[in-house]
């Protein structure tokens, strides 16, 4: 059995995210067809996945990116401490309104793609010369 590199995560936060999936926004649901099974050029996203202490909407590991809908249930503030922690963590957080994804699909998905492709996760070398 391969080693696990995380902890498991508590059961309530396990349990909160499974609930989470189940009932999604509608914005969520529609967002989430075409992100699912990498229909977004490959890329996979996870749904409703755990950053602890928070659960985030959507997560594409491989490019450290986390996207967010807002709906009128949002608090700016709070939103605001959320982002700061995860861009903490070096993710990089993308936040949409519901209405927005419901009205302008195609213009989030290129967003989202955009933020992606250009996702440089690696420290750009020194120039020659420079450092060590």
């Amino acid at each position: 059995m391969p080693e696990r590199i995380n902890p498991p995560l508590p059961t309530r936060t396990r349990e909160q995210s499974r609930g989470l999936r189940k009932s999604g926004t509608d914005a969520e649901q529609k967002l989430w067809f075409h992100l699912r099974a990498g229909r977004l050029n490959g890329l996979k996203f996870r749904r409703q996945h755990p950053v602890p202490p928070y659960i985030v909407d959507f997560y594409c590991e491989a490019k450290k990116l986390v996207v967010e809908l807002d709906g009128s249930q949002h608090d700016e503030a709070v939103d605001q401490a959320r982002t700061k922690f995860l861009e903490s963590r070096r993710l990089k957080v993308l936040r949409y309104w519901d209405n927005e994804v419901l009205q302008q699909m195609e213009a989030v998905l290129e967003a989202i793609l955009h933020a992606a492709e250009n996702r440089t996760l690696t420290p750009t070398p020194l120039p020659e010369g420079e450092g060590l």
